[in-house]
């Protein structure tokens, strides 16, 4: 007996797919079935919840006078994160991406919210660590599907400029957080927000559950050339798993992205809490915070806007992306060892140090610093996702890529917040990120020499030509 007899039927039950895929018609949905509206409303969800919650970690501390309880919950919620994130994937392929969208959302409310309860009660650090852990698993979930949904209703020519949609609408949720945080403390010159800023955070997350399930099902969706988008599967889990291994087998040019992808949270410690939570007192911090977060939107489009320049090649586009973040690393951070080598954890924490306000001489330099940290951190995020996409067009696929990188980006958002949670010198943390910021993208380089192409291929989408039982058809049985 052949290998297509052994498998007849569930070579039939693809085909079958691949030719209703084919004949179906556009549904007649007006601009809810577009794919823009789409991407805008997946940048609203991660607008209510994590836009938010990076508007509360921007502030350094959560906005409080401590740090400690702060950086313990963020390495709780980044080690479930990173853990959560690696098979999430294979979750979000068997449940859906709106399931799995709206199971993502439930994390942030908790984890605000036991901001909250702290800021009331004394006493109770152990419940934002708990919220942490918690918003990883969520987070991992979110992250995921997020992902898939982003990088697959494009076409090829689009997907810089609807990542850049996504990205900056998302900041726009750490923008209004930032504004709302500016509002309630510019005569605060203390070092602690306002229970009220928490409250305002907590009601707007909530609001964020329920967009998910008002968006529209991928299985409806075509892309703006006409192609369907690639039907989401719903495998068993067994299989799902077995994909998750067969998409690392057979395309390992993926792991030479995992250095970018570890440092890509990393560089978060230093910023937030190593130089906005060490030198500025609270109103500042939360101006430096909405200056941060509004150039994440600028910073998002540029690169977008450079990595789908029509004239020119993707590799060539490829490569150019690559050169601006090299450059940006560098100036960005031999800027700030000027600074980073004039104070110290002991220095700050001293009890005669007295934090910097917005009036005083010397803040425009180091606030242009950080609206250049803001920058690099939307061009870091929004290149990591053109280079996978880059890789494939497929929902399932990109979904594990996606699972790949926000695990290992987790891992070393962990791995730095402890670090800083045990009081390592601030300048070991501030050379570990610009180290580890070089070495991702001299690791990517081969990747993207070796891998990224002007045009994926169905032969390439192993994952896209599986059926429900593990089966890889090949091209020609789709074509029948």
């Amino acid at each position: 007996m052949s290998d297509n007899e052994k498998s007849g039927g569930s070579t039939q039950d693809m085909t079958a797919r691949h030719a209703e895929v084919v004949n179906d018609e556009r549904p007649r949905g007006g601009i809810y079935y577009n794919t823009t509206t789409q991407v805008v409303m997946l940048g609203f969800v991660c607008f209510m919840g994590p836009g938010l919650f990076n508007a509360l970690n921007g502030l350094g501390g959560g906005g409080k006078v401590t740090a400690t309880d702060s950086a313990n919950s963020n390495v709780a919620l980044y080690s479930t994160f990173a853990f959560t994130a690696f098979f999430a994937g294979s979750i979000n392929n068997v449940l859906g991406p709106r399931l799995t969208l709206l199971l993502g959302t439930t994390g942030y409310s908790l984890y605000i919210g036991s901001y909250l309860a702290t800021n009331l009660h004394t006493g109770i650090g152990w419940f934002e660590i708990f919220a942490g852990a918690i918003l990883g698993v969520c987070a991992g979930l979110l992250w995921t599907a997020q992902g898939s949904l982003m990088l697959a209703y494009p076409t090829e020519k689009e997907k810089g400029l609807f990542i850049s949609i996504f990205w900056a609408i998302f900041n726009l949720g750490a923008v209004v957080g930032a504004s709302v945080s500016v509002g309630q403390n510019i005569h605060n010159t203390a070092n602690q927000v306002s229970t009220s800023t928490y409250v305002g955070f907590l009601v707007l997350t909530l609001i964020g559950v329920a967009i998910p399930m008002c968006m529209a099902n991928p299985k409806r969706m075509y892309r703006s050339d006409g192609s369907k988008v690639t039907t989401p599967r719903h495998p068993s889990w067994k299989t799902e798993i077995y994909s998750l291994y067969l998409a690392l087998v057979t395309d390992p040019a993926i792991l030479l992205l995992f250095p970018l992808f570890f440092a890509s949270n990393y560089f978060y410690t230093w910023q937030f809490n190593d130089f906005n939570g060490a030198l500025f007192n609270i109103r500042t911090r939360s101006i430096n915070s909405l200056i941060y977060w509004i150039s994440q939107i600028f910073g998002s489009y540029a690169i977008g806007v450079v990595l789908d320049i029509k004239s020119l090649r993707r590799r060539t586009r490829a490569f150019l992306g690559w050169g601006i973040l090299f450059a940006m690393v560098f100036i960005i951070h031999g800027w700030a060892y000027m600074y980073q080598r004039n104070y110290t954890r002991e220095t700050v924490t001293a009890p005669d140090y007295v934090k910097m306000d917005y009036k005083d001489h010397g803040y425009a330099g180091r606030a242009l610093l950080y609206v250049l940290c803001g920058l690099l951190d939307a061009m870091w995020q929004t290149a990591a996702y053109w280079f996978m996409g880059a890789m494939s067009n497929d929902p399932a696929k990109l979904a594990i890529f996606v699972g790949f990188y926000k695990s290992i980006q987790s891992a070393g958002g962990a791995g730095a917040w402890r670090a800083d949670a045990v009081g390592t010198p601030f300048m070991n943390i501030f050379a570990s990120t610009w180290a580890l910021l070089a070495g991702g993208l001299l690791f990517a380089l081969p990747m993207l020499y070796n891998r990224v192409k002007d045009h994926t291929e169905i032969e390439e989408e192993i994952l896209q030509r599986m059926d429900d039982q593990g089966n890889v058809l090949d091209v020609s049985e789709l074509k029948n």
